[in-house]
């Protein structure tokens, strides 16, 4: 530790309280074992001593020196970790943010800023220069730097330099390997050093989290694959309608007036408006997609699975229906489980609100970036959900060497060259080609290149010759304001300057839910969501038309959907339809989520305030945790109408009998059902989709394509092999799946129902017949998965969740591995539950994507809100600190939230006072 240092370092936030030393010797352990492992495991004629691994602890006791402070700020941890910091100064406050984070988590902090700027192969090799060159031609880092530069307000750009300060504070004097311990087995085969951080690393992390929730991409680019095997009306099949009579959304009264121009919650619809479902001229293109969808499947994999389940929950419920006579308001995003969390809880306190010192908040934050993202200040709360607004188009482009053809001109290329430093080996040069759409993303493999070749044209089009490039066109690529809105959320005092800071929230396009001290709640719509020329975003557009492309203003914030006080007394927000497309002009996305957590939770609301009852905080906990399965009751009742004749079989049905559809983590039924509903979804469509959407190394005998006339039958048949990896295939199984078997069963003989022969299996030719095999194949499925006695059977046990430490975790030696990560953890819950531990139906039963955090806020009562992380505030791997929130959230508990100053010296453990 520093030199100035006047007490001595507490290696673990909970010094000197029981449960610290508890959690102490347990990390003891844990750092023991790991030496022992590298020891025996690694080989590279070295080992990590337990002083190595203990050399990065942060210090939370005593004082310490912090270059730049203008007064003293104290940094106050729970007995979780959790820091609260307390200052008298805004810049003050966001240099000792940097230096606190820096302490915790600086090597995600560092891993995150390098993928964001395309540089991963600078820490990890050259296995990482083909994402590297994909992220360089997306260029995020390049339009960080321009809204740095030229866009952010002069005192968002003094807080961002303040937090870059104190984190480079913090790394000053370390080696890597007194930063994290992840550094010292980077060092094992690399001289990688962390580089000072810099204000723009901060801005660049938005535009990872915009490309986490971008919306339609991968429909967009499913839809095309689909029409190599499917035809229109098949694959119309599969994206059914958004069901507005049975699923309510955001905001169900209200609309632009046509006297304003505005959007008004009070006003009707006028029978003027135009429809926004206008025909893309693309309709029926074979794009031949798949490499852009294999490039994809590596990007995602960083940040986590852009599915259709990925998503949130919100609500917001009025005082008039709470025991508190005040808001209630609930908040859980669902991302990839990462460790460490994605999230960091914070808070982030001036000692008093002056004009020099204007935050008093907390909330969780991002590692590598200022600011709360979703929490509360003194005055009001907030949260987010994904609105899911379609904010990318893909647009195919006719190319030559010299440019790109535009209403029968050849355009000249905006271009640019990346050097990608690779450690351990030769820099790479790239060069990246911009259209007036975009990035050609088809540039970054000699595959994608093939892109559009077989793609059926219209006489419109040129001649396609070596077929067509691929142009990105995205909102994120524009320099915008959403870190500016960051600091207006946390100053904000009302609905006014909540709705002023949700302006500028461009990207990515969230839902927010608010609620005040004054008993108000609200809503907002924000985001920069195009206006398109023509065409719905459905389909890849062609980009060699100005008829097609993007209007050059957005839809305007004032026509954006919002509500206040809303009669009915709650919100609801699960990445929902925001509002009935025709009672709307403006095309926000026709790809929604089909809205069945939303309606449960909005059921459940229902259901307590009917009864007359009011809602606590134990209540919004309890709904956070509610497993029940939709599609379960649905089906049930169909599934044991069905004569099933094999013992075993039967046997298994029984399970489904009084089964009341929740998902608990030792439930049998919920484990054959969800089995039964898998098997289902890939006798009926997963098997009748193309190799490009379906699980690689998953083969199917398909017929040829040129297959017809008196053949013998295994003459027609060809090998196929699906190609996509098990997160993104499809069929998923959300919700969007299960609208689409909701409109199939009244129809017993649709051609959807009809499987063909396999091995021992009998063609099936109606919806029961299928059912009935799908049965049998789940019963020999969890048999071989979870034993022949179904006693022993439990959805949790299928049902797993992971947690494995980025980067190394993922991909480093196998000892390691298993020192880094954590788990397995049974859980319950399940795809579109409220509880929403996703899995992927196409892939298998694995939790894929969770309820990253879950917070439970009591608006103006701050002291008895509830918050919980998915692992822990540190992301030293053997710290006490590392997964000690996990337990409790897979339980459904939530922790203690201070915020008031009593509160907060009450739950304090460890003190650490940075000095000027």
């Amino acid at each position: 530790m520093p030199a100035n240092t006047t007490a001595s370092s507490a290696s673990s936030g909970a010094a000197g309280a029981k449960t610290g030393r508890k959690k102490g010797r347990r990390a003891r352990l844990i750092v023991i074992v790991l030496v022992l492992a590298l020891v025996a495991g690694i080989g590279y004629g070295t080992f990590w001593s337990v002083s190595t691994v203990r050399a990065s602890y942060p210090q939370t006791t005593g004082s310490t020196k912090l270059d730049g402070l203008d007064g003293s700020v104290d940094v106050k941890r729970d007995s979780y970790g959790i820091p609260q910091l307390y200052a008298d100064s805004d810049t003050d406050l966001f240099r000792a943010q940097g230096f606190v984070q820096a302490q915790d988590r600086f090597w995600e902090m560092d891993v995150r800023r390098h993928m964001t700027a395309g540089r991963l192969s600078e820490m990890f090799g050259s296995g990482q220069v083909e994402t590297d060159s994909f992220l360089r031609t997306l260029g995020w880092h390049k339009v960080a730097q321009e809204e740095y530069d030229n866009v952010l307000s002069e005192d968002t750009k003094k807080n961002l330099q303040a937090y870059a300060d104190g984190v480079n504070a913090y790394l000053k004097g370390r080696d890597g390997k007194d930063i994290s311990v992840e550094y010292a087995a980077l060092g094992f085969t690399n001289d990688y050093k962390p580089a000072e951080w810099t204000p723009v690393d901060s801005v660049a992390w938005l535009k990872a989290m915009a490309w986490d929730l971008r919306g339609n991409m991968q429909d967009e680019i499913d839809r095309s694959l689909m029409t190599s095997r499917l035809d229109a009306k098949q694959i119309e099949d599969l994206y059914p309608e958004y069901p507005y009579d049975k699923h309510r959304p955001i905001v169900d009264q209200g609309a632009v007036s046509s006297v304003t121009g505005k959007f008004d919650p009070d006003a009707t619809p006028s029978d003027t408006l135009g429809s926004n479902t206008a025909q893309g001229a693309t309709e029926g293109l074979n794009t031949q997609l798949a490499s852009l969808a294999d490039t994809l499947d590596q990007i995602p994999a960083l940040l986590g699975p852009n599915g259709n389940g990925i998503g949130s929950n919100s609500w917001v419920v009025s005082g008039d229906y709470t025991t508190t006579g005040k808001p209630l308001l609930a908040n859980d995003p669902h991302l990839a489980p990462q460790l460490p969390s994605l999230w960091y809880q914070m808070g982030l306190h001036c000692r008093e609100i002056t004009a020099k010192c204007q935050y008093d908040t907390a909330g969780y934050t991002f590692s590598g970036m200022p600011g709360v993202i979703i929490g509360h200040n003194q005055d009001i709360a907030w949260g987010f959900t994904n609105l899911g607004a379609d904010v990318t188009d893909l647009f195919l482009e006719k190319v030559s060497e010299t440019g790109y053809l535009y209403d029968g001109k050849v355009k000249p290329f905006i271009s640019r060259e990346e050097t990608i430093k690779v450690a351990g080996g030769k820099d790479r040069t790239i060069t990246v080609r911009e259209t007036n759409n975009g990035p050609l993303v088809s540039d970054r493999s000699s595959e994608l290149e093939k892109v559009g070749q077989k793609a059926p044209v219209t006489n419109a089009a040129p001649d396609r010759a070596d077929g067509y490039a691929v142009a990105l066109k995205w909102t994120a690529l524009e320099p915008g304001k959403s870190m500016d809105a960051v600091f207006e959320l946390n100053r904000a005092k009302d609905f006014t300057t909540f709705r002023a800071a949700a302006a500028h929230f461009e990207v990515p396009s969230q839902n927010l839910i608010y609620a005040d001290t004054k008993g108000h709640i609200g809503y907002q719509a924000p985001g920069k969501i195009p206006v398109r020329l023509k065409g719905d975003g459905m389909m890849p557009s062609p980009g060699w038309s100005s008829a097609y492309g993007w209007e050059k203003e957005p839809v305007p914030f004032d026509e954006l959907p919002y509500e206040y006080d809303p009669k009915r007394g709650y919100i609801v927000t699960a990445n929902q339809a925001v509002i009935d497309e025709k009672k709307y002009p403006h095309l926000l996305t026709k790809d929604w989520g089909y809205g069945t957590r939303s309606q449960r939770i909005d059921d459940l609301i229902q259901s307590k305030i009917k009864g007359g009852g009011k809602i606590s905080t134990e209540d919004m906990q309890k709904m956070q945790m509610d497993n029940t399965s939709e599609i379960a009751a649905l089906l049930v009742p169909e599934l044991m109408k069905i004569n099933v004749s094999d013992k075993s079989v039967r046997e298994a049905q029984k399970l489904l009998e009084g089964w009341d559809y929740t998902q608990e983590p030792d439930s049998a039924a919920a484990a054959y059902f969800n089995a039964v509903w898998r098997n289902i979804l890939k006798l009926a469509f997963g098997n009748k989709l193309p190799k490009e959407l379906r699980v690689k190394g998953e083969c199917l005998n398909v017929p040829r394509a040129d297959s017809s006339g008196p053949v013998d039958e295994q003459d027609r048949l060809v090998r196929e092999c699906g190609r996509r990896d098990a997160d993104s295939a499809q069929p998923d199984g959300g919700d969007r799946w299960y609208q689409v078997v909701a409109e199939l069963m009244d129809d017993q003989d649709s051609d959807w129902w009809k499987a063909p022969r396999s091995g021992r299996d009998e063609p099936t030719e109606n919806r029961d017949q299928l059912f009935a095999r799908a049965m049998e194949d789940a019963r020999w499925e969890l048999t071989a998965k979870l034993g022949k006695d179904i006693t022993t059977w439990s959805w949790g046990r299928l049902h797993q969740l992971t947690l494995k430490n980025q980067t190394l975790g993922t991909e480093g030696p196998g000892l390691l591995q298993r020192a880094l990560n954590r788990g397995p953890w049974n859980l319950g819950g399940g795809e579109a539950a409220v509880n929403a531990s996703g899995w992927n139906a196409a892939g298998g039963y694995e939790v894929v994507w969770v309820p990253s955090m879950r917070m439970v806020v009591n608006v103006g009562d701050w002291d008895k809100s509830r918050w919980i992380n998915l692992t822990g505030a540190s992301g030293h791997a053997f710290s006490a600190h590392y997964t000690d929130q996990t337990d409790k959230w897979v339980n459904g508990e939530l922790l203690d939230w201070s915020f008031g100053t009593n509160a907060v010296a009450k739950s304090t453990t460890d003190t650490l006072t940075l000095k000027p």
